[in-house]
């Protein structure tokens, strides 16, 4: 009987579930160790070496082929606990791990979830390694993570080769667009959607001569292009005033502040995060641009950035991905939850990490297989829950139609980090980019 891709795909994961019952020594973030079988494209170079005649009468004796039943979904999380986003990953790590929670314990779902945890350290080469290893020696089908938008589209080339499905954790707009791959589900909102959302409103609230402040990579230049492109859609009074660069993980911005306090620029737009974001903002008010420039960041509101920055946020502004307070979805469980969990209150990094894992087990539930090549394409348009309400993977890029807002970080009534007053809201069908905007060809 002729073998199917499928059934050798099954075949070496019965293997990898036989090891996994039959070896007690497992530590707490990795489950399953069985050098290099578990990789879907390993197993088919094991059909090719010991012909598909053997493995067609393992697999018709035992009736293991067809893809019928999920047993175990393996789930590699790609975090960067070290390095500049180490201060956001532990949010993403701490969601991931409530999402497989809530899979295993939540009776919409037939099957268990593991998953193994791995640090990409903000570097691309790193996170390449890390998913080959979970995902050839732990066995991990699905992975998720990265902040970085360079590591995340190292990890978007890494899951086309390896065929599993990847849910990115970073923002730049090419990952689910000029970039994309039909294996990337990505439930971070993107640098197009807060543009669209924020953009428009920074020109018609804050002001409209913009010098651009961006971390020289990815993101940085995504945020750069996308909001230009919006201002100046939205306002005949914009003006690109200037535009200066510093490499990420830079720590003295002191001649840049500079140059924006010097030039004709009312608004600072900085394309930057965590640490970055975070020092560029503190030197700023240290020199007193505040007084003179607004200073705007697509994640100027998130809760690590405010809590840092303490005074030296109030009075910024910023797009918003998540509040913990929005009225959306089942979020208020999500919060409790959280909260109870960790003691803290979940911020964008976890939302993402929790909404990626549980989006895409639902288009595992659906697919009745824990096979991702035949998972990509029932979760592709298929409308899932999500913290934001119901909510789906678009089938022409794969990318969540998330809501935005745009925000202001205001004294608080207690404390000294910022609180976020939500400004304007844009729906998630508004705020995304047409398909055909996208430069994705899936």
């Amino acid at each position: 009987m002729p073998i199917s891709r499928k059934d050798i795909y099954h075949y070496g994961y019965r293997i990898r579930a036989w090891g996994h019952a039959n070896n007690p020594q497992r530590s707490e973030d990795s489950e399953l160790r069985t050098g290099g079988l578990s990789s879907r494209r390993n197993v088919l170079r094991l059909a090719g070496v010991v012909g598909t005649g053997a493995l067609a009468g393992c697999v018709g004796g035992a009736g293991l082929g067809g893809g019928q039943g999920i047993d175990t979904v393996t789930y590699g999380m790609l975090n960067p606990m070290t390095g500049p986003y180490g201060g956001l990953a532990e949010g993403q790590r701490q969601g991931a791990k409530l999402a497989v929670q809530h899979v295993n314990e939540s009776d919409e779902f037939g099957f268990e979830m593991d998953a193994v945890y791995e640090d990409t350290e903000a570097d691309a080469s790193t996170g390449r390694q890390r998913a080959q290893k979970v995902v050839q020696q732990d066995g991990a089908q699905y992975i998720m993570g990265a902040i970085s938008s360079s590591t995340a589209l190292a990890l978007n080339s890494f899951a086309e080769s390896e065929e599993i499905i990847y849910n990115p954790g970073a923002a730049a707009m090419n990952i689910t667009g000029a970039e994309c791959n039909e294996w990337v589900f990505r439930a971070e909102t993107h640098t197009a959607q807060i543009a669209e959302a924020v953009a428009p409103w920074t020109a018609n609230n804050v002001g409209t001569k913009v010098w651009f402040h961006i971390a020289d990579y990815a993101y940085g230049n995504s945020v750069r292009r996308e909001w230009s492109s919006r201002m100046a859609e939205a306002s005949d009074d914009f003006e690109e005033v200037g535009v200066s660069r510093s490499q990420l993980g830079s720590s003295n911005f002191g001649s840049y502040i500079s140059q924006i306090s010097n030039s004709d620029a009312d608004v600072v737009v900085v394309g930057m995060t965590g640490g970055d974001l975070i020092n560029f903002t503190a030197q700023a008010a240290d020199q007193g641009l505040k007084d003179d420039v607004e200073i705007v960041s697509p994640t100027m509101t998130f809760q690590v950035v405010r809590n840092a920055l303490g005074p030296a946020a109030y009075g910024t502004y910023g797009g918003v991905r998540y509040n913990a307070q929005v009225d959306t979805g089942d979020n208020h469980d999500f919060v409790s939850a959280y909260q109870q969990a960790y003691d803290s209150t979940p911020d964008s990094f976890a939302r993402v990490a929790y909404d990626s894992i549980r989006m895409t087990a639902h288009g595992i539930s659906e697919a009745g297989t824990n096979d991702p090549e035949e998972v990509k394409d029932v979760l592709a348009g298929l409308e899932v829950p999500s913290l934001f309400g119901p909510n789906q993977f678009r089938e022409c890029d794969h990318q969540a139609t998330n809501p935005v807002w745009a925000g202001e970080n205001v004294e608080p009534d207690s404390g000294e980090a910022a609180t976020v007053e939500l400004r304007e809201m844009i729906e998630g069908q508004d705020a995304i980019p047409s398909c055909d905007e996208t430069n994705c060809d899936l």
